[in-house]
């Protein structure tokens, strides 16, 4: 239990980071009220095509460019530098493969901070601990604002000493964050965990795999919820977990939006939606509850949960699509379900079926592992099962990244090839006069080259 003292001060904070955030720049548009009821999408996006409402975090633009040329845990040229460092900063990376943190992993505390995975070259950027006493939840957000993660897996192979210290990725008392393109598997808490005084938070297209048992969870989207938070978990994939795909517990005039997701091979519960905090409001739209071989025929696709309720959750449910044997929802929701969801959504969903092939085609870190190939064709043939321990991550080959001669992030023949100049930095200049600056543009189409090779490639 947290002082009073300290509930008091970080709610000031919280409230004083929204505030900064919503007048540093009239280009991010009208920002929402408390409840998220006026939502208007930012005209300077976090990136193209950001959705939710953490696409206002501004991440590390407009700042100095970090460049990761290391592997090792700590010391020049790591991810733990960048990720340790103050100021707006962007974590691009000249190498391929494994960080495996030997210390305990380090925590994203201070603002303003872009981790671009997709920068790097080959098959992408690992995280991993070292199990035992440093065993913790790899990549961990706190106490911060306007973070940015994209194209990162996240795989804890090795057990710690403490269960409930082991997330594969954990947002905890920050806000303004979104989480794009991420993988996790094998944690022993939840794969994907929002604690504390979090708001205006995205998690979207991402794949969270393989919990493990007895504690195998999907997502936890929020859990001791200081405040009414604003919350999009959008276009994911969660499989293999035996329950909480997701948790969804919040307070009274929060806005919640669980929508275009896919949830395969739930063992007993799919989507939880609890009253614990006064009664979570949410919408859940355009889902995809298919069965695996683990599901039992009495799991139930959406879960009233009212262990310790303070209240009725009010939920607004369209469009999902339930496959296979299970109880498609709890009957108790018929008393709470609305005709229209309390907050507007912050995008227009697709239909399930449209969301089941963008998800199953585009969700997670890319370029995909074989891990992630592996449970987006056990969601395809309706195959694979439920893990008892972590798995092995595959190898990675060590590749280098292209030239980069001004260290600005953004490589010689790309700046050559789009107006930029490679002999002096200009990450934050617009060559092309478009309007977005050079190395928006360059992450943006790096993006798209690493989702491209899966159409190139085959194989999901």
């Amino acid at each position: 239990m947290r002082p009073q003292w300290f509930l008091s001060r970080h709610s000031l904070w919280l409230a004083l980071t929204a505030g900064l955030v919503a007048c540093s720049g009239s280009a991010e548009g009208t920002q929402a009220n408390d409840s998220g009821m006026n939502w208007i999408a930012p005209e300077n996006p976090s990136f193209a095509g950001a959705q939710g409402y953490g696409s206002r975090s501004k991440g590390g633009r407009g700042g100095k460019i970090m460049q990761v040329v290391s592997l090792a845990d700590d010391g020049p040229g790591t991810l733990r530098e960048c990720i340790e460092a103050m100021g707006p900063r962007v974590c691009v990376f000249r190498v391929s493969g494994l960080i495996r943190f030997t210390g305990q992993p380090p925590r994203i505390r201070h603002p303003f901070i872009t981790i671009a995975g997709q920068t790097a070259p080959g098959e992408g950027i690992t995280l991993a601990h070292s199990g035992g006493e440093v065993g913790r939840t790899p990549l961990v957000i706190k106490d911060t604002n306007d973070v940015i993660v994209r194209h990162i897996r996240v795989r804890n192979d090795r057990i710690g000493d403490r269960r409930g210290s082991e997330d594969s990725i954990t947002i905890e008392n920050s806000s303004h964050v979104i989480l794009d393109h991420v993988s996790a598997s094998w944690a022993r808490d939840e794969l994907v965990n929002g604690h504390g005084f979090n708001n205006y938070i995205t998690i979207s297209n991402s794949i969270f795999s393989w919990g493990i048992p007895d504690h195998d969870k999907c997502a936890l989207l929020s859990s001791d919820p200081g405040s009414p938070q604003n919350f999009s978990f959008i276009g994911n994939l969660c499989a293999h977990s035996g329950d909480r795909n997701p948790d969804i517990n919040f307070r009274p005039d929060s806005c919640v939006e669980v929508a275009n997701n896919v949830f395969y091979n739930a063992k007993s519960e799919f989507a939880e939606v609890w009253e614990s905090y006064g009664g979570t409001p949410v919408a859940i739209i355009g889902n995809s509850f298919v069965a695996g071989p683990d599901t039992h025929e009495n799991a139930m696709g959406i879960v009233r949960q009212r262990i310790s309720s303070s209240g009725p959750a009010r939920v607004y449910i369209a469009d999902n699509e339930f496959i296979g044997e299970f109880e498609r929802q709890d009957p108790s929701l018929d008393e709470i379900t609305l005709t229209q969801p309390d907050c507007a959504t912050t995008f227009t969903p697709s239909s399930a079926q449209q969301a089941y092939e963008t998800v199953l085609n585009q969700a997670g870190a890319f370029p995909r592992d074989p891990l992630d190939r592996q449970v987006v064709n056990d969601v395809r043939s309706r195959s694979g099962s439920l893990m008892r321990s972590p798995g092995t991550i595959p190898a990675v080959a060590l590749v280098r990244a292209a030239p980069d001669t001004d260290r600005d992030g953004m490589p010689d023949e790309w700046e050559e090839a789009n107006g930029s100049s490679p002999m002096f930095a200009d990450p934050w200049g617009d060559a092309d006069g478009d309007g977005v600056a050079n190395l928006d543009a360059w992450l943006e189409d790096r993006h798209r080259e690493v989702i491209g090779q899966v159409a190139r490639d085959g194989a999901g």
